[in-house]
């Protein structure tokens, strides 16, 4: 067998350079025999003997070269076992069912306590199973788990056995196993343990200004204003200093703080407590002070870290302040926010954001105003309230919208019919996208989130958007609109809109049937003046009024018929209470407009005693819709959130993209758990 083995390569190459040597003494003898005979003889003589020795001396060597490479393998061999056995990380290798076929010392080393006859992968390391094994399009990967209190990198490879039982005698593999698994393990604990320390060492940028300064000082004694101030400094100086936090004061009202990223973790843990110990600062003023919280989480720069902290404060003042609010690059999260903030009298803010608006209408050729989709009496008397500012100013106005549903039918008839108004006064969203120009703005109103409006395509186009809304924002908002009006607090998009009016064009003129749309707005989201009323609320309803508003017009016009009273009274009476202060009902989908009667069974559901918040669920156009309604005790806003969906403290809903109502209540049981084991509400 041993001579059947030829050498290749560079070895065989070099046994045989001798051998080849020889050819070039031969052409050389040759030549002799041209320059001299004799010579030529005894050169002959000397290429002759020099063959001879170098044929035996090369079949003598390869017998030995062989001996000694196959010694060298044999001897190879057992100490790369050795090698492998011994070495210092933990390798295995398994079948594809996880069982493990040979495994190294220092691999059962980490599992010292279990017979090495439980050789399934699992049983020895039971976050890893089959699932996470490499597949064919991927034969190699790396994860990092924990094990034995280790925090282990593992890196998994596919070796395929094709083959393999043909070649290998001693071992039988299963028919159906196609690869072996190798795993690697990495002890990367000591390192993790660098990384988290040195997390947590990294600087955090952040602001705290105190909502409502003025309103608190006003209503202090001025002798005593002076202690206010030193009573809320001294709060937040102890609450960042028990951190080794650094405070800077900024302005009366304005602070800026510096913490490590471990003392987040603290305030994360007791839910930013400063809210609440601030608001029990009290020398007799009649309002609580507020603050609102913004920090810069996650950031690659300090920079970056400031940056992510002005836009949180800015989302926490648009959300109505007295929270906290943690940005960093993979999302927000938002604590507090569980009481509603005092309305402010002042309209100095409306004042200015309708000059801005008036600025950019006038330099339009054009403008569009829409709502959300199935637009309600807020949503429409916005947008006839915009359009009405529009047209004072000589530029041409229509709003989109999709059609009615049916609780605003009405005046969306008594508009299409008047003659005052374009054939194009209403645009469908395919027509709208045909208006649009470079010279179009586009005003939203009565939302703040882009896949909510009539045509999110159109927000892509336009380059001019403003955006008027009450409703909380949340962390997905309309992020290139130019002019951004959001109060939180006022009772209705309407309202806003009628103090908008007001400064926009000196003595406007409303026509009555846009008068009797913008009260109607107010109305329905205040349940007849009942929910967040307030001065400046009954001040817009007495403009409107003025303005020719038919209050009995309107009241008429929202009556239920019968076959909505009975489907309301039957959801009141199938409602759940669930643990005792949470009304959960489901409203019939089989009447024209069941979104609108859900609100409204929800706000019959509140006027049960002992009922903190009612959420009632419909089905309409092929998705589940939620009605979230509270009094004061919960915030039922933050609750939607966590569905998905948003609004105000104590009107607020949400979609799932599914008709399954029992599973849609099933999410609702289980984000009200967890909100109250957390503490949230």
């Amino acid at each position: 067998m041993k001579n059947n083995i030829q050498l290749k390569g560079k070895l065989g190459m070099y046994m045989r350079w001798p051998l080849l040597m020889s050819l070039l003494l031969v052409g050389l003898n040759v030549w002799m025999y041209f320059v001299n005979r004799k010579a030529g003889y005894l050169m002959t003589i000397f290429v002759v003997v020099y063959i001879v020795i170098v044929v035996a001396l090369y079949f003598y060597n390869r017998s030995r070269v062989l001996d000694e490479i196959f010694e060298f393998s044999m001897e190879y061999q057992a100490v790369s076992n050795v090698l492998l056995q011994e070495m210092s990380v933990p390798y295995a290798v398994a079948l594809a069912d996880g069982r493990v076929v040979w495994a190294n010392d220092s691999f059962w080393d980490i599992f010292s306590d279990i017979k090495r006859n439980e050789r399934h992968i699992q049983q020895l390391i039971p976050e890893l199973n089959r699932s996470m094994f490499p597949k064919e399009d991927m034969r190699h990967m790396e994860l990092e788990l924990e094990c034995r209190q280790h925090d282990y990198r593992v890196e998994l490879n596919m070796v395929s056995m094709q083959g393999f039982n043909e070649q290998e005698s001693l071992l039988e593999i299963p028919e159906g196993q196609q690869y072996f698994i190798t795993l690697y393990m990495t002890d990367v604990t000591e390192l993790n343990s660098y990384i988290e320390e040195n997390e947590n060492q990294r600087l955090i940028a952040g602001l705290i200004y105190i909502d409502n300064y003025d309103e608190v000082m006003e209503s202090v004694e001025e002798v005593r204003q002076s202690l206010l101030v030193a009573l809320i400094d001294r709060k937040i100086n102890k609450y960042i200093g028990d951190v080794d936090g650094i405070v800077k004061k900024l302005e009366n009202d304005k602070y800026f703080i510096v913490i490590k990223k471990e003392s987040y973790k603290r305030f994360e843990a007791d839910k930013f407590s400063l809210l609440e110990e601030v608001k029990q600062v009290n020398i007799g003023n009649a309002h609580s002070a507020t603050l609102s919280i913004g920090l810069g989480l996650n950031a690659a720069t300090y920079a970056q870290s400031y940056n992510y902290a002005r836009a949180a404060i800015d989302l926490a003042l648009a959300r109505g302040g007295d929270q906290a609010v943690i940005k960093d690059c993979h999302g927000i999260t938002y604590f507090g926010g569980k009481k509603e903030q005092t309305s402010k009298n002042t309209r100095v803010k409306a004042r200015v954001k309708a000059e801005a608006l008036r600025e950019f209408i006038e330099s339009k050729d054009q403008v569009l105003v829409m709502g959300h989709r199935i637009a309600d009496a807020d949503s429409l008397g916005a947008c006839v309230g915009i359009s009405r500012a529009v047209k004072a100013l000589k530029k041409k106005a229509c709003i989109v919208m999709d059609g009615a549903q049916a609780a605003v039918r009405p005046l969306y008839d008594e508009l299409l019919e008047n003659s005052e108004y374009e054939s194009d006064f209403f645009l469908t969203p395919e027509k709208a996208m045909d208006h649009m120009t470079d010279g179009t703005m586009v005003v939203v109103v009565d939302t703040n989130k882009p896949q909510m409006t009539e045509c999110p395509e159109l927000l892509k186009r336009a380059k001019t958007i403003a955006v008027l809304d009450h409703h909380r924002q949340s962390d997905n908002i309309i992020e290139n609109a130019i002019l951004s009006y959001i109060e939180p607090y006022s009772s209705s998009t309407c309202e806003m809109v009628a103090e908008v009016l007001q400064y926009i064009v000196e003595d406007i003129r409303i026509p009555q049937v846009e008068a009797d749309c913008m009260y109607a707005g107010i109305m329905i989201d205040t349940r007849n003046f009942m929910n967040r009323t307030g001065v400046r609320t009954f001040e817009a309803a007495a403009f409107l009024r003025r303005c020719g508003a038919n209050i009995t017009k309107v009241r008429k016009m929202f009556r239920d018929d019968m076959e909505s009273y009975r489907a309301k009274a039957e959801a009141v009476r199938m409602a759940e209470v669930y643990r005792e202060q949470y009304a959960i009902a489901e409203c019939p989908s089989d009447i024209e407009n069941p979104t609108v009667l859900g609100a409204q069974t929800a706000n019959e559901l509140l006027d049960i005693s002992g009922i903190k918040a009612s959420f009632v669920l419909t089905i309409y156009q092929g998705k589940t819709f939620l009605s979230a309604r509270s009094i004061d005790e919960v915030n039922v806003q933050v609750i939607a959130e966590r569905l998905g969906g948003g609004g105000h403290i104590n009107a607020a809903g949400a979609q799932f993209d599914h008709t399954d109502v029992d599973e849609a209540i099933r999410s609702l049981k289980a984000v009200i758990d967890q909100m109250i084991e957390e503490g949230d509400i």
